[in-house]
Order: structure tokens, then sequence, then C-alpha cells
């Protein structure tokens, strides 16, 4: 009887044993899953963040999204912002999976510092730059305004704290050793920004975008337009001490300008986070650099493949390296 009641006991004992295995491996199995970067699924919806929607990145994203949708089958939808800094915040958070960023505040946003001082970002990777963003420093023909310098003491609009748009401004100032002391200091978007100026309400602003941007060509339909130049020896020194900045210009004929403009860029690019598989990820990058002859805005012209990896700054996510590494694509030195 004692035998009977230790072989039962045994092989209770060789059951439970077994079902601990089973759970503990489905468990590890499962928590392998999880780190499989999005496990490999392709998701039904994928959010696009853009900017103001009289900027450049609304219309540009509109079309981007409907690239996206008709080449992978996912439902992407683009949603105006507040452009790259919270766009680099909605990623971090897990509330969008794709964004248009400036080159230079998604290098801040890596490196934890201006406004993501002491709070890095660790989970958003590249896909791709697109176009030059073009520092704008708007005002009027008859303003008197010729001149950064001839900026201080007057109502400029530099978009909200912590912005690209803010940190360009704070930069620009910088390097012509003035500060945002200098000037009565406005925070709108670009909208409200060419608004006030029109009137007269702000004496000029600062309007990073790509050129013609449709807030400044809505200004020239009712007033003349000048784009404040930015001086060669000053570019030279933005450029030495923030390497994500370039030489630009802003074409005669824009905006009903008479001459060329020298002033600044930095680069619009695309970012995502890297929860999203490398499938999907390699899928979307080669929607957009596979069609760019689709694209109907007028920055569409610089987006290409061959120019996709200058500038970024950050790790590309593997499914974009994928991609840029089967078509032969690699960073220009």
């Amino acid at each position: 009887m004692k035998r009977t009641k230790w072989i039962l006991l045994t092989v209770t004992l060789f059951i439970f044993a077994l079902l601990l295995t089973a759970c503990g491996g489905e468990s590890d199995k499962n928590d392998a899953n999880e780190g499989d970067n999005g496990g490999g699924e392709k998701p039904e919806f994928l959010s696009l963040l853009t900017g103001g929607t009289s900027g450049t990145y609304y219309p540009l994203g509109g079309e981007m999204a409907t690239m996206i949708k008709d080449e992978t089958g996912i439902q992407t939808d683009p949603q105006s912002s507040n452009a790259s800094a919270d766009n680099v915040a909605a990623l971090r958070d897990g509330d969008a999976q794709l964004a248009f960023v400036q080159t230079d505040v998604i290098s801040n946003a890596i490196e934890g510092i201006n406004s993501f001082e002491g709070e890095p970002v660790d989970n958003v990777q590249a896909i791709g730059s697109l176009y030059p963003e073009t520092i704008q420093i708007v005002t009027t023909k008859d303003s008197g305004i010729n001149s950064v310098e001839d900026l201080a003491g007057k109502a400029v609009s530099v978009g909200a704290p912590g912005s690209g748009t803010f940190v360009n401004a704070e930069q620009i100032l910088e390097v012509h050793g003035m500060s945002m002391d200098d000037i009565e200091e406005q925070n709108l978007d670009f909208g409200e920004s060419t608004g006030g100026i029109q009137d007269g309400n702000i004496d000029a602003a600062f309007i990073t975008a790509g050129t013609p941007t449709g807030a400044v060509e809505g200004l020239k339909a009712q007033v003349d337009v000048n784009i404040v130049p930015v001086a060669q020896d000053k570019i030279d020194a933005l450029v030495e001490k923030y390497p994500y900045y370039a030489s630009d210009t802003v074409k005669a004929g824009t905006y009903g300008l008479e001459e060329d403009v020298q002033t600044v860029a930095v680069l619009a690019m695309l970012a995502v986070t890297d929860s999203l598989s490398e499938d999907v990820v390699y899928d979307v990058t080669k929607a957009i650099y596979e069609n760019t002859d689709k694209i109907a805005h007028d920055k569409g012209e610089f987006i290409t493949k061959e120019s996709a990896l200058d500038g970024i700054g950050i790790d590309l996510h593997p499914g974009a390296k994928k991609y840029f590494d089967e078509a032969g694509i690699s960073a220009s030195e």
C-alpha cells in the first residue's frame, strides 16, 4: 500500500515538473518575441506626424502617407503637429510610429541636450534624410530690417520653446553676439507669424522650412516680403560650432525676391520608432525612395535614395539599412 502511494506521489511530482518546464519555455518564448523589434508583425495602421498645416511637412507628409499605404497596404495617416521636438517626444513615448524631424533636433534628442536636456532619447532611429530646411528670417521690405543685427529691440517670432525653429533662432542670434534677451520674443507658429507680420503686430519671424513655404507665400500675396541674409563669416562660425548646418540660398523669384538671399539650412528627415519590425520599415523605406518621381510637392526633386543617408547623424533602423545596403547606397564622406 505504501509502495503504491509512493509511486503515485512520484508520478504526480514528475507531471508537475513537466508542467513547470512547459510554462517556463512558453514564458521564455514570449519574452523573446517581445524583444524581436516589434515581433515582425505587420501593423494595420501607422501614424505619420508632420508639422503645422501652413508649413512644408504637412502637405509632403500627406503625399508620403498615400505612397506608404499604396505600396505596403498599411493604412497610414498624416497628422499635423508642432513639428520636430514634439514629434520626437511622441515617437519616444509610443504615441506615433513615423515622423518628420529636423536633423539638428534629433541629434539634440539622442545627445540629451537643448530641449531634451538630461533626457536622452534612445528608441528613435532614422529612415533617411529628405531635403534642406532653410532658415528664413522673414520680414517686409519696408520694415527697415536688413540684417540679423537689425532684429535688436524688434518683436520677432521664434517658434515654440524647444522647437527646431526656436533652437535655430537661438544659435543664429548667438553667432551674431545676441540672445533672446535682445529681441521681443514671440512664440508663434508659421501661420500666426506671417499673420502677425501682415497685421503689424510683429516685425519679423524665423521660419525653418523648405522653400517656398506656404505661410510665406500667403504673406507675399499681401505685402512685399524681405528675407534677411546671414553673412558668410557668420555662416562659417555657425557651421564650425554646429556641423549639422549648411550654407543655403533662397533663390531670386521666390516670394518675389529680386536677388538670391544667402542663409543657412538644416535637413528634414524621417524618423521611426525602433518598435517597428525590420520588414515593415524596409517596406516603408522602399515605398518612399522608390517612388520619389510621384511626389508633386516642390521638395520632391531633392528627395533621392542617393542622398538619403547624408547628414542624418543617428543610427539607421535595421529595416532602412537593409534597403540602402541592397541599393548600394552609403553616406557621403
